[in-house]
């Protein structure tokens, strides 16, 4: 797999297709690779929104950009399983735990329980 380091943030991962049947278990192994990984769509504004403000705090997360995988669409509807949810993107993981969609992203940057997540993956070091 190769990396590639994003204009403005983070990297982009292409996703091979892999042996890895089950949606849900491919989202569990794509989102414990990284400290930080998004599940994004690349036309999507939340997700915009979501990946400036990581790279905004100095975090490169991992971005998975669901419209240019084949099997993207199979992952979208595992991940609205996953939230209980009608929408999809962004998800966010950090240090592989689930913290949600924009939301639950915004909601713990306001209380200020966002910067040590990213402090305890390994995401940000000040």
């Amino acid at each position: 797999m190769q990396y590639h380091q994003a204009e403005s943030w983070g990297y982009y991962v292409p996703m091979r297709t892999s042996m890895v049947s089950d949606p849900l278990e491919k989202v569990a192994r794509l989102a414990s690779g990284s400290a930080v990984v998004v599940f994004s769509i690349s036309s999507c504004c939340m997700c915009h929104a979501v990946k400036r403000l990581f790279c905004g705090m100095g975090v490169n997360p991992t971005v998975y950009e669901l419209d240019h995988d084949p099997r993207g669409k199979e992952i979208e509807k595992a991940l609205m399983r996953l939230l209980g949810s009608s929408t999809s993107v962004p998800v966010v993981f950090i240090g592989g735990k689930l913290i949600g969609a924009m939301d639950r992203v915004m909601a713990s940057h306001i209380s200020g329980t966002l910067v040590p997540l990213l402090k305890e993956a390994g995401a940000l070091w000040l």
